[in-house]
């Protein structure tokens, strides 16, 4: 860990740092979500611990609690959760073998992000690293507290929890958008998520966004 933190400058440690703060925020809104939705405690901090998959997670509680089978809520969770499939082949080289295992179970779109973000591989490997571990134990915090105050909180959306997830995904594309090709695919994605919303079950309209990857395969 030492090795890690040494090899990041201050800036890159601060943005980890509110990133894992705001995912902490998010697992709040989810626990509490969880144990307004008539589920136990246990449920969602063992997924937490277990899966570690937010918007899996959300989809599969969303899904049961609506009257779903916990059967068509995992294989929903599995379809949302593919996207996983890319991001390892693209940060393969940062997890190396001995890595893989653990690596992968800590894999967000953070710190997939953050990691191909940086421009050597040792700042890859180590943001890669200290962003994945700083989200894992700042969300099963924001769980364990989020599913004991559920009956507290009620309504999240009142108090804004539920926008803190993608404003926290918005804040690490922004920067990509500054290419041209990119900026293209994005739009492109975006229009097919749009478009798709109203017709399919939540999340599904985020893996037809991968289209937008069509766009950069043509102009290239």
């Amino acid at each position: 860990m030492r090795t890690i933190y040494r090899t990041l400058d201050r800036r890159l440690l601060r943005d980890v740092a509110l990133v894992a703060l705001a995912d902490g925020v998010v697992g709040v809104s989810y626990g509490a979500i969880s144990t307004g939705s008539g589920f136990g405690a246990w449920l969602p901090v063992v997924m937490s611990l277990v899966v570690f998959a937010g918007a899996a997670q959300f989809l599969f509680v969303g899904l049961v609690a609506a009257g779903g089978s916990p059967f068509a809520a995992a294989v929903a969770g599995l379809l949302v959760n593919s996207r996983h499939l890319p991001f390892g082949m693209a940060v393969s080289e940062v997890l190396g073998r001995r890595g893989r295992i653990l690596g992968s179970h800590l894999m967000t779109d953070e710190n997939v992000a953050f990691a191909l973000a940086q421009e050597d591989a040792a700042r890859r490997r180590a943001a890669y690293w200290a962003c994945g571990i700083s989200i894992f134990v700042c969300w099963n915090v924001g769980v364990l507290a989020g599913a004991f105050a559920g009956t507290v909180i009620g309504d999240t959306d009142a108090f804004g929890l539920d926008a803190a997830f993608p404003a926290v995904l918005l804040a690490l594309v922004l920067p990509s958008l500054k290419d041209r090709d990119t900026r293209h695919a994005a739009v492109a994605g975006a229009a097919v998520a749009l478009a798709a919303t109203p017709f399919l079950p939540a999340g599904l309209p985020v893996l037809l966004a991968l289209a937008g990857v069509l766009v950069l395969v043509v102009r290239r």
